[in-house]
């Protein structure tokens, strides 16, 4: 006759799950790491043995009757297409060390969606930040096909100084607004209609709250909505106030319809003062202003130099825009931060 647990005996059922559970997800980790290793050798003996030293040609041919036995003796897993994945991966990722470490954190499938990034800045980017912010596969592929890197101030960096903030973060784990801020957001999931106002999108967001931070990045927390300050016996009211754990300081949002303007600056300084002398905690930065507007203005906000002043400008799109839309607004972005940074290095 089957017996009942006492209700003391659910935290032993409970110890005993984690336990199981534990030591699945560790198997799983360590057969993937090998499996991600395995390829990586496989990759490189084939393509130091039959790619080169003038065996090129003969090399190719040769692969596929390698693949035929693999196929035979080991399954599909091990079929040309396969193999030629291996190739690239070792010819992508040349270091074994970093191949190493990163098979502890990333799956094989990570590295298949990686493999095809052409753009060593964009491939990095993509796999240090997939990594420290744990992404699934189908979240690379989504951050992939919405142009992230592109919408990030990194990706329009010399790229020595944007090479040095990504060993920083691949070294120490340390990230920087650049990594984090982005321009354009992708707000299409709010629905607005075609008319609306300051606070319907405000109503919108904080509805969609989940899919806003997603937009936003990994790290940030929502603290408050309509945060009242009260300088000189007057209220002033902020729109949204968040906290990046990594980042680890407030983060101040304005909604503004239309183009910037430049008493924004002056408004969003305000609300970073206040906040550093009332809300600002023993071992944070100081606040940082992300102002987000419907179009940038673009020659004000370079004259502004607001960086200085941790305050971000960035432009935020409420219809579905195509990739080939998205790109050309991405390129006049480019060329724009290229214009500033040339205006500023002149004497």
């Amino acid at each position: 006759m089957r017996k009942q647990l006492l209700p003391e005996d659910d935290q032993l059922v409970t110890d005993i799950r984690q336990l199981i559970e534990g030591t699945r997800q560790a198997v799983s980790q360590t057969v993937n790491s090998g499996m991600t290793i395995l390829y990586w050798h496989i990759g490189k003996r084939i393509n130091d043995d039959l790619l080169s030293n003038q065996r090129a040609e003969y090399g190719k041919q040769l692969v596929i009757t390698i693949a035929q036995q693999l196929k035979k003796d080991y399954g599909r897993g091990f079929d040309e297409k396969s193999l030629r994945r291996m190739i690239q991966f070792a010819e992508t990722f040349l270091d074994f060390e970093i191949v190493a470490t990163l098979s502890r954190q990333l799956t094989w499938s990570h590295f298949v969606e990686l493999i095809p990034l052409k753009d060593s800045l964009q491939r990095n980017f993509y796999t240090q930040m997939c990594r420290i912010e744990n992404w699934s596969v189908r979240m690379l592929r989504q951050k992939i096909d919405g142009m992230l890197f592109e919408r990030t101030a990194i990706s329009r960096k010399p790229e020595s100084l944007a090479q040095r903030e990504l060993q920083q973060l691949r070294e120490g784990d340390r990230m920087t607004p650049d990594l984090v801020f982005r321009n354009p957001y992708i707000l299409d999931f709010l629905n607005l209609k075609d008319t609306f106002s300051e606070l319907d999108l405000e109503k919108a967001i904080l509805r969609e709250i989940e899919k806003f931070i997603l937009e936003l990045g990994n790290g940030f927390a929502f603290v408050e909505r309509q945060k009242r300050m009260i300088i000189d016996q007057s209220d002033f009211y902020l729109d949204l106030l968040f906290y990046h754990r990594r980042l680890k300081r407030l983060v101040a949002v304005e909604l503004k319809l239309g183009k910037f303007k430049a008493a924004y600056k002056g408004q969003m300084e305000l609300y970073l003062r206040w906040l550093e002398k009332h809300d600002m905690q023993s071992g944070e930065e100081k606040p940082i202003g992300l102002i987000l507007c419907a179009e940038g203005n673009n020659e004000q906000i370079e004259l502004f130099q607001l960086d200085a002043a941790n305050i971000r400008v960035a432009e935020y799109l409420t219809d579905y825009l195509p990739n080939e839309l998205l790109k050309q607004k991405l390129h006049q972005f480019t060329e724009s931060s290229k214009r500033s940074l040339d205006s500023r290095s002149q004497p």
